[in-house]
């Protein structure tokens, strides 16, 4: 059964959403340039350079999504609290 929320309920969620996705895409930045940084500050041929900016995506969206989803249930455990 769905929970009636009021307007701070609503406020609360909203700004933990944006809470989530913000440091979701701080943790994803440093991610993609760590993993990456061979490809960006290096000088490998064009199929290594691909692969390392790949690699680096993929952690960098590992890393925000694990980060969003670990706030959000943190929230969600602190409001049935």
């Amino acid at each position: 059964m769905a929970r009636v929320r009021n307007q701070a309920g609503r406020d609360a969620l909203t700004v933990e959403i944006v809470f989530a996705v913000f440091t979701g895409a701080l943790l994803a930045a440093p991610l993609f340039v760590a993993v990456a940084s061979p490809a960006l500050f290096g000088d490998p041929d064009e199929g290594r350079a691909s692969a390392w900016m790949v690699a680096g995506a993929i952690t960098a969206a590992a890393g925000f999504t694990v980060r969003v989803v670990r706030v959000l249930r943190r929230f969600s455990r602190a409001e049935r609290a």
